[in-house]
């Protein structure tokens, strides 16, 4: 049984969210966002590029198969 935190989980520790916010509200890249924001699509990108997904149907399926530990994951 896993005790510690996810190898994705900790890799998204060494990203600075704070500085990536504050360009986001530069930009306003969340400005009509509702549910997926900024930061869930960069974790969800990086997810599918450590993975080695080809396609991002591979990758949804993936994802929606691990939904359960989403918030293990940082998602």
């Amino acid at each position: 049984m896993n005790t510690g935190k996810y190898i994705f989980a900790q890799l998204i520790e060494f990203l600075p969210q704070r500085i990536f916010d504050r360009i986001v509200m530069k930009y306003e890249g969340n400005k009509y966002v509702k549910h997926f924001t900024c930061w869930n699509q960069l974790l969800v990108m990086m997810f599918g590029q450590l993975s080695n997904r080809d396609s991002l149907r591979d990758l949804t399926s993936i994802i929606s198969a691990h939904s359960n530990k989403a918030y293990h994951l940082g998602f």
